[in-house]
Parts: structure tokens; C-alpha cells; sequence
């Protein structure tokens, strides 16, 4: 049988791993330097704390994960016979790998409420699950590099989010915008077109403003029954792009007033300091997410044409869905692997890796070879990435070996070099070659 994956997920060779982790540890040493400590949380999460949290198509994208041994012994053969996917999945699937990691982190803080200090701020990064269609930017297994804090409404925190945003994103030389808005906005625009009981359609219409376009949304909107009326003012107040000019549309909207109200105080606390990208009020942002309360985010790269590369926001009721009430929760998410492909294709990644091997030493005959295995000892104590051909081979294959593996440097010993202490050091990409003793080779290589 011939080897293969699953659509949808991705094997990744020593470079792109090493690539990878330079992103992760970017980010997270941006997320400690903000005072962010890690958690983690298991793959699996019972169904019923993830259902219910995305919204429709959030649930539908959910892996289920069977229950052990034979499944099928608690579904009902009429539910079998009619095809009733809901009441089959109840009896056969009690598991579900995690959608994202907001989630999990809400039953987190409920279950260990009593072991974690208020406001508690974290960070975490690893692999959720989603069932999309595989396409470019998008898979179904990938990373995302969360930092959340809970316990606290001050919008004091969004503005720290976002400087994150700007900090890790400048760090990476990914040029970005960072758009901003809140939710309570958008439930102003849904009760200034008179449709406050579709706010969630209406909602998830304009979150698909840049897939579909304006008529799209349009679209959208008229398949869930709203008036063409109500439509119309809704893609009018989206064409504003002031708070002071939207202001007007709120009088009559509690609510809405009080999301201008946020971004106002959110402000207040960003403009502190200045920022290396874009960061902007964009009133079409949604975030089709249904825990979402207040100010909402998301990141765009500004030189490729990719999905956004993160998003959050604040989330208000998340954790009394689990029993714990009055806890204000607000963060924000990196999409790694989109942050991966952009940085591929603009060729943003450091050429030097430190985390590659710098030298090769290559050996002509078995006493050589225990020479060089004593030398490589001393570069490895002096923290050099090094290595040893396993055996005296052939130095046509050897040299064949180390162009394969990229190594910048090799190192060959013989009885020349045993006998004067002084090892021939070869640069693989200059060709020039010279005999050094290994301390001066260690200091060259550090």
C-alpha cells in the first residue's frame, strides 16, 4: 500500500520544523515578556464543552472522536435506519479533538478556579482540529499560539493585545494590518436596521464580506428572511468608517453607543505608543464567532494574499457556560501555519539557522575516526551543533553526505592531522580550507 495523509494535514522536514519553531519561540517570548505564563490542555475535550460554542458551522466542523470498543452497541437501530445523524452521534461519539483553544481554556479556568490567581494570563500553542475544505492558508490540523486573560474587564488589556500584535508581527518583518472593532457594534447596526432578533445572521453574513463581496452579503441575508430594507441600512452604516460619524446611527442603540464607548477607552490606552503596522477601526470586521462580547481583532498581511493571521477578542460569558459567572475574559490568537506560508513566500525567514548543524567531521580511517569522536566531544562541550560521520568511509561518499546536508562547515582528519594537532577546517560554501587547532576552530564556530 502506497504510503499517504490525510487531506488536510502536512509532514514537515527539519527545516520547515526549525522555520516553525522560530515563529513559536518568537511569539512566546513576546507573550513572557508581557507577563503570559503557558498551560496546556489535553486534545480531547468531551462534547459537550466544545458543541454549542462556534455556532452552526462551527459545530458541524467539529472531529467527533468515536467511543472505545463497539461503538454501535448504544445507537438505536431506528436512528440507524433513518439516517438521523444527531441522535446516532449522541450514542456513538461522547469526544471531540478541540476546535480552537479558547474553549478549552474557559473550562480550564472553571475546573482550576480555585489553584489560579485573578486576572490569570496565559499563553499556549498547540494543534487544534477543524473539519474545513483543505485549501490554501487553510487545514485541518494546525497550530495556533493563543494569549488570553481572564478575571479582569479593562480594556487596558485589549490595548496590550494588540501592542503584542504589532511587537511579534515586527519581530517576524511581516507587514500587517490590525484591525479592530466590537461586537456591541455590530449588535448597534442590527438594532439601528431594526433587526435585532437576526443579529446572528446578520452577523455571519458580513463575516464573509471578503469572500463574497458586498452582493454576497447581500445574498446571505435575504436566504435568512431579512427585509431588503434592513438590508440596505446595514451595507450604508458599513460603509462608515469613523466612530464619530457612526454615533449618530446609535441614538436609539444602547448598546451600540456603548461599544463606541469601549473602542474610545480602548484608545485612551493603545495610543500610548506608537506602532510599527496599521492599526485600524473597520467596522465590517465580525469575527463569526458566538462567544464574542466586545472589541474583536483581527490581522491581515499586507504582501500576500492569505486569510487573516489571527484574531480574538473580548468574551464576556464564555466561562459561565461551565458554571463559573462574572468572569471577563479577552485574547487573541496567531495563525502559525499562515504566518509559516507568508513568511515563505515573501522569504522572510533568518538565511542563517542556529538551530542547523554547523560542522561535519569526516574521518579517513578507524583511528582517525576515535580522533575525530574525541574532537567532536569538544565541540559539542563548547555548545557547537556538530557531528561525525558514523564510519571512515569512502570520501567521495562523505563529502557527498555533508553537501546533502547543507553543513557549512566540515572538518576532515587523518594521520597528518593526528599527528600535528591542527584539523583541516573546510568553509563548504567558499571552497577555502585551512588547518586550525580545534580551540581556534571552536572559536571561529561560536
Amino acid at each position: 500500500m502506497k504510503p499517504s495523509l490525510p487531506k488536510g494535514v502536512r509532514d514537515f522536514m527539519p527545516d520547515e520544523v526549525d522555520k516553525r519553531n522560530f515563529i513559536f519561540n518568537t511569539i512566546k517570548s513576546v507573550f513572557i515578556k508581557y507577563g503570559y505564563r503557558p498551560i496546556e490542555t489535553p486534545v480531547m475535550e468531551n462534547l459537550t464543552t466544545l458543541t454549542g460554542k462556534y455556532g452552526e458551522e462551527g459545530d458541524r466542523l467539529l472531529f467527533k472522536v468515536l467511543n472505545n470498543g463497539d461503538f454501535l452497541k448504544n445507537a438505536k437501530e431506528e436512528d440507524l435506519e433513518n439516517k438521523n445523524s444527531n441522535a446516532v452521534l449522541s450514542s456513538i461519539s461522547k469526544r471531540g479533538l478541540r476546535y480552537d483553544l479558547t474553549v478549552p481554556f474557559a473550562r480550564f479556568v472553571v475546573q482550576h478556579q480555585n489553584d489560579i490567581s485573578f486576572p490569570f494570563k496565559r499563553y499556549q500553542i498547540q494543534p487544534v482540529w477543524r473539519g474545513d475544505r483543505p485549501q490554501k492558508g487553510r487545514y485541518q490540523e494546525f497550530y495556533q499560539c493563543d494569549v488570553d486573560v481572564v478575571g479582569s474587564d479593562s480594556l487596558m488589556y485589549e490595548a496590550e493585545l494588540i501592542h503584542i500584535y504589532d511587537e511579534v508581527f515586527a519581530q517576524l518583518g511581516v507587514r500587517v494590518d490590525i484591525r479592530v472593532s466590537n461586537r456591541k457594534i455590530l449588535q448597534g447596526i442590527a438594532e439601528a436596521a431594526g433587526i435585532a432578533d437576526y443579529f446572528m445572521d446578520m452577523t455571519i453574513a458580513i463575516d464573509k464580506l471578503d469572500k463574497v463581496g458586498k452582493s454576497g452579503v447581500e445574498e446571505e441575508m435575504k436566504k435568512k428572511g431579512i427585509p431588503n430594507d434592513a438590508i440596505q441600512k446595514v451595507l450604508d452604516i458599513l460603509e462608515i468608517n469613523t466612530l464619530t460619524d457612526l454615533e449618530p446611527y446609535f441614538k436609539n442603540s444602547e448598546i451600540g453607543l456603548k461599544g463606541i464607548e469601549e473602542l474610545k477607552t480602548f484608545h485612551h490606552y493603545f495610543d500610548v505608543r506608537e506602532t510599527v503596522n496599521n492599526v485600524n477601526f473597520d467596522i465590517t470586521l465580525a469575527r463569526g464567532l458566538n462567544y464574542y462580547t466586545g472589541c474583536i481583532f483581527e490581522v491581515v498581511a499586507q504582501d500576500a494574499q492569505m486569510g487573516s493571521l489571527g484574531g480574538g477578542g473580548r468574551y464576556d460569558d464564555l466561562t459561565s457556560i461551565f458554571g463559573l459567572k462574572n468572569v471577563s475574559g479577552v485574547g487573541v490568537s496567531f495563525g502559525a501555519e499562515r504566518i509559516y506560508d507568508v513568511m515563505t513566500e515573501l522569504d522572510l525567514f533568518p538565511k542563517e539557522n542556529n538551530a542547523s548543524l554547523k560542522v561535519l567531521l569526516i574521518a579517513f580511517d578507524e583511528t582517525s575516526h576515535l580522533y575525530a569522536f574525541r574532537c567532536l566531544n569538544h565541540l559539542r562541550v563548547a555548545g557547537i551543533n556538530s557531528d561525525l560521520y558514523p564510519s571512515p568511509a569512502k570520501m567521495k561518499k562523505q563529502m557527498k553526505y555533508a553537501n546533502q546536508i547543507n553543513v557549512p562547515y566540515i572538518i576532515v582528519i587523518g594521520n597528518e592531522e593526528m599527528e600535528t594537532g591542527l584539523l583541516s577546517l573546510k568553509n563548504m560554501e567558499t571552497g577555502t580550507q585551512e588547518n586550525k587547532s580545534i580551540q581556534d576552530i571552536i572559536q571561529l564556530l561560536q
